[in-house]
């Protein structure tokens, strides 16, 4: 075993040599940094995945080599479990520990992996890989081949996929009985369940529109979107920002919608039209569009959650089953979707810290966990126990054609849902689903409820790690006196809260903002941000 390591580090030490001393931290994201600086981390991630993957008994484990919403020269690596998930704590440790040793040390830690896990070296490994469209993506693919080869794993090159396509494949690979383990799989399995949801009787639609303007970010999404219509044809995708001409998540994209409440470059916006945004790897959606009065509009991830929170609860009561339900929300929700969700749609709601693997493994608690992070980073996740329940509904002759009809009706939504992650396409096709089915156009949704006015704000501070929170991260505990400070502003306005979080993947601070109006959610977003600055300069 010592001496595989020996070889692998020896390959990796002369082609893909660690030449930056900064130290990387896999987070919720993965590694993220300048592409230039990725080729040994790529490498290194090629190994783990194949330690992954004899640990778990020779299950396909996923690498997918993309930044999301990050600009086009930065890049980056996550790695996918058998389930579809990101990796657990224990391993994402690994990882940090792997990327940053020396070249010299890294058979010392590739080996103290393995003793610590006890894992069997004997068994194959097996490994799925996948890229986005940035420029640097095909190289550092080839390193973490590389890597995967070192240790004699088995690889599948799917070449460019969204994350979620990844993901799915790598799930549906270990879990048979999810789908078939491939581009083609995953769009038979969401355009088969979209068409029969869609299929209803002529002349029912008055209010919905079959087409949505999609803004692709200039990255994979727009790809897979076009190959997707191909199997779809009672929706129109109007994709732009396709990649075609424009720069990768450059003053489009559903980050740069959400974060700037403006429209994406590329498209003149028809009023009444729907709009949606992807990031550039896939996994976020966010919807807007322009009232009679040329105002902007956005829909977020709170707005989704909402209507899907709806959709469901209206299904899951016609079957006549009693499902434990939970929205799972971050700090980042907007307060006026919480009080919907609670009081008008009277499901409970849990807030968890920011990232997606807190938010899934909270909604796997309940039969059915709802979560959407107000970026539009989100899906569903439904219990085996929950949905045992609702086949045996839609089979049992003792139901009633309404309870039959419904129970129906949320298996064909559960096949169109990407279980193992926020997946925009997926999400996409859902919110169409729900706003054909309440004969729903924009406005329709958007006026479930006014979010509150908020700003978000990036700080650039020399040190990330002296900020340290509690509370779901909605309170700050060090620097001492921060909070504090931040409390004292929030008392200067009406219906306000603010909190701020040290970002998982680079040196910044992330400051969020409510207040009764959006001048007043910016100044106080200015003045909390002023306060970051203060303390972490002082550290």
């Amino acid at each position: 075993m010592r001496e595989d390591f020996t070889l692998a580090a020896s390959l990796g030490v002369q082609k893909y040599q660690k030449i930056s001393l900064k130290t990387l931290q896999y987070g919720t994201s993965g590694f993220r940094d300048k592409a230039s600086e990725l080729t040994h981390v790529m490498y290194r991630m090629g190994l783990l995945a194949v330690l992954r993957s004899k640990a778990m008994n020779g299950s396909t484990i996923g690498i997918m080599i993309t930044a999301s919403h990050n600009p086009e020269e930065d890049n980056g690596v996550k790695l996918c479990d058998p389930d579809g998930k990101m990796i657990d704590k224990e391993w994402e440790n690994f990882a940090t520990d792997l990327v940053n040793v020396s070249d010299d040390f890294l058979p010392d830690s590739l080996n103290m992996i393995t003793c610590s896990t006890a894992i069997n070296y004997d068994i194959p490994a097996n490994v799925f890989l996948a890229r986005d469209t940035r420029k640097s993506s095909e190289f550092l693919a080839n390193a973490a081949l590389d890597g995967v080869k070192a240790l004699n794993g088995e690889l599948k090159d799917f070449g460019l996929l969204t994350t979620p396509q990844l993901h799915f494949v790598v799930y549906c690979k270990n879990y048979s009985a999810y789908g078939t383990p491939t581009p083609e799989g995953y769009y038979k399995k969401l355009s088969n369940a979209f068409n029969s949801l869609i299929m209803e009787e002529k002349g029912k639609a008055k209010n919905y529109v079959p087409e949505v303007f999609v803004d692709g970010a200039n990255g994979i999404g727009a790809l897979k979107l076009k190959e997707l219509q191909l199997y779809i044809d009672k929706l129109q995708f109007k994709i732009f920002n396709d990649g075609s001409t424009g720069v990768l998540n450059f003053k489009c994209g559903a980050d740069f919608v959400k974060v700037g409440q403006s429209p994406p470059e590329g498209c003149e916006i028809i009023s009444g039209k729907r709009y949606a945004s992807f990031d550039g790897d896939a996994d976020r959606l966010v919807y807007f569009y322009k009232n009679g009065n040329d105002n902007f509009h956005l829909l977020d991830g709170d707005k989704i959650a909402t209507l899907v929170a709806k959709f469901l609860k209206d299904l899951v009561h016609l079957t006549g089953l009693n499902l434990v339900t939970r929205v799972i929300q971050t700090a980042y929700a907007n307060g006026s979707s919480t009080k919907y969700i609670e009081n008008k749609l009277n499901i409970p709601v849990v807030c968890v810290p920011t990232g997606v693997k807190y938010l899934h493994h909270e909604a796997l608690k309940y039969d059915m966990g709802i979560y959407f992070e107000a970026n539009g980073h989100g899906t569903i996740v439904f219990s085996e126990d929950a949905k045992l329940q609702i086949r045996e509904i839609a089979t049992n002759s003792k139901s009633s054609l309404a309870q039959i009809a419904a129970a129906k009706k949320l298996l064909s939504t559960i096949d169109v849902i990407n279980e193992s992650v926020g997946d925009a396409i997926s999400d996409l096709l859902l919110t169409e689903i729900i706003l054909h089915d309440f004969d729903w156009d924009i406005s329709d949704w958007d006026a479930l409820y006014a979010d509150s006015p908020n700003r978000q704000l990036k700080i650039k501070v020399p040190d990330r790690n002296v900020l340290s929170t509690t509370d779901a991260e909605r309170k700050c505990v060090k620097p001492e006196g921060l909070q504090e400070a931040i409390d004292n502003l929030v008392l200067k306005y009406e219906q306000a809260r603010s909190f701020v979080r040290p970002s998982g993947t680079e040196d910044i601070v992330r400051v969020y903002a409510e207040a009764d109006t959006q001048n007043a959610a910016d100044k106080l977003a200015e003045e909390v941000g002023l306060l970051v600055k203060k303390f972490t300069e002082n550290v």
